[in-house]
């Protein structure tokens, strides 16, 4: 091999890392990378840093500074310790959750020594808990700071840093890009104090206050008659959402087994997330084997933060000359079920702002109007809806439910279950379902159909290089509707701040593209609005939505050229 002074620098820089490095099992990892010289995985590892950002850190587990590890971790602890004492919180409390991912308590363990060894006050939930509790904990219990280590429904190999502050809502710009300053300002681990002990390890109060919240979400007296199959998703939602269920009253839900308990390897999926294909096919299995037939069947992604829905749909097949009628499965988009946990709202005389991001379905909006509420439309992200002055709820279409605002100013997939289980429960008692209910609200409002284009990438430039050619080519028309308006959100607009996104108007629907700001993803959100006469036009403007939605991607992928 060459000895090149790119590759001694290289080398030195693997070699410092190592030197600092706390952690036996990246030390190892890394000493057989130098040992083999293998400089295309080194240099994959030390081509940067991974960027804190208004999402925290995440990344894919593994030695180096673009590796999620206890280095990484114990810098991003040590920059927001800074930064929270630059702000004057010189001994507030910092709450810290982790879930049951690969490595999740050590990172957690590691940022309560970092924040008692700056002086601040650290407490750790007793045990791997739902994100929301998290949230929720903050606001409880007065911190200045909330840590969740977690990499909700990224692939097994990743994990994140989520970062909140004493609002018990996500950071926003200024914030993330102060306390990255922090971080990049720490010289060396060495300068970093990382006592033994000193914080504490809350104890089940929290959860219990938690799960006392959960309660308010509900009408008193309400319907509680709806089954479920529920799944975890190989996270740590099922002991949190099966109290919360026996505590309001409902069946309990038959559980997916194979899912039920945390497992960082994630073995029944190939990503842990709802939306993704197969993920819910056990779901599906469980509940064509349960008696009775459930009414819904419930997911969460696997730090629980997020709520998915699948309802039944009884089709009549005529194929042998005898008809005979079978139950399917569908799952619930998640502006769908964002739309009828709204509605449902409105029923029950809910006040308040309804808020969402950009890239939810616009219903939200003719929902909200029609009921006289105020309304408000955010950039992507939680971090932004939980900020809406007034917030009553809030969603956003990649099954984010913000439904106790007060409690967890932040999505909840446990708190969205239960008033599901409310809304079916109800309807149930009217001999109707969920299916009946957003055929309603098309009706009342226009058929709103949604879809997504989403690319996943291994070289991250792919993206950069559509969102460019869009940028200088952008589409005057797609699936025959002319662009009536065409905006680059980076730089803002009325409503909005700068972005990274471009937004499409059509006559009769709207397409957003993005770069997805947690996955190597390009993501394009895509809506048409059909007209609805009366409930015998449905299947006909069904019809007519996936054939716009099809055409609308096929053209989109063209000119984005993906």
């Amino acid at each position: 091999m060459q000895d090149t002074s790119a590759t001694s620098e290289l080398i030195a820089q693997a070699q410092s890392w190592l030197a600092e490095d706390p952690d036996p099992e990246t030390r190892e990892e890394l000493g057989k990378l130098i040992d083999a010289q293998d400089l295309a995985e080194l240099t994959a590892r030390f081509a940067g840093t991974l960027q804190f950002g208004t999402a925290g850190l995440r990344g894919e587990l593994g030695a180096g500074p673009m590796r999620m590890n206890r280095t990484v971790v114990i810098r991003a602890a040590a920059g927001l310790a800074a930064y929270l004492k630059s702000k004057g919180q010189t001994d507030g409390l910092v709450v810290i959750g982790y879930d049951a991912r690969h490595k999740s308590a050590d990172f957690a363990r590691d940022t309560a020594a970092v924040m008692t060894g700056a002086g601040l006050r650290a407490a750790v939930l007793p045990r791997p808990l739902p994100t929301p509790v998290l949230a929720f904990a903050i606001r409880h219990l007065g911190a200045v700071a909330g840590v969740e280590v977690t990499a909700s429904h990224n692939p097994p190999r990743d994990n994140g840093y989520k970062v909140y502050l004493g609002d018990g809502s996500q950071i926003v710009p200024p914030a993330d890009a102060e306390i990255a300053a922090e971080i990049d300002a720490i010289a060396s681990l060495h300068d970093v104090p990382r006592p033994d002990t000193g914080w504490d390890t809350l104890d089940e109060a929290v959860l219990e206050a938690y799960l006392a919240r959960t309660d308010a979400v509900l009408s008193p007296g309400s319907p509680r008659t709806a089954r479920a199959v529920y799944t975890a998703m190989h996270g740590v939602g099922k002991d949190t959402l099966l109290a919360a269920f026996a505590r309001a009253g409902f069946p309990a839900p038959t559980l997916v087994t194979e899912q039920a308990e945390p497992d960082p390897d994630f073995p029944t999926v190939a990503f842990p997330n709802p939306e993704e294909p197969g993920a819910m096919d056990l779901s599906f299995a469980t509940a064509a084997r349960t008696t009775p037939t459930p009414d819904l069947i419930i997911a969460n992604d696997p730090d629980a933060d997020r709520c998915a829905a699948a309802v039944r749909e009884n089709t009549t097949s005529t194929a042998t000359n005898t008809s005979t009628a079978t139950t399917s499965w569908r799952m619930l988009r998640g502006d769908e079920v964002g739309a009828l946990l709204a509605a449902h709202l409105v029923r029950r005389g809910a006040q308040g702002t309804f808020a969402e991001s950009i890239v939810s379905s616009s219903l939200l909006g003719r929902i909200a109007e029609k009921a006289g509420l105020p309304y408000e439309e955010t950039l992507t992200g939680f971090k932004w809806i939980a900020r809406v002055d007034g917030l009553r709820y809030g969603y956003e279409e990649a099954l984010g439910y913000c439904v106790d605002p007060e409690g967890v100013r932040d999505k909840d997939g446990i708190t969205a279950a239960l008033l599901l289980m409310e809304l079916a429960s109800e309807l149930k008692e009217e001999n109707r379902t969920v299916l009946d209910l957003l055929d309603d609200l098309a009706v009342e409002h226009g058929l709103h159909a949604t879809d997504q284009l989403s690319v996943r990438v291994e070289d991250l430039s792919l993206i950069a290089d559509a969102m460019a050619r869009l940028r200088e080519q952008p589409p005057t028309e797609l699936a025959g509707l002319p662009v009536t308006k065409a905006e680059d959100l980076t730089r803002g607009t009325e409503t909005l701040p700068p972005t990274d996104g471009l937004r499409y108007t059509l006559d009769g629907a709207r397409v957003i593209v993005r770069p997805s700001g947690t996955e190597p993803k390009l993501k394009c959100y895509l809506e048409v609005v059909v007209p609805v006469a009366d409930k015998a036009a449905l299947p006909a403007a069904h019809a007519r939505a996936t054939d716009l939605l099809a055409a609308i991607k096929r053209d989109l992928s063209a000119a984005a050229g993906i």
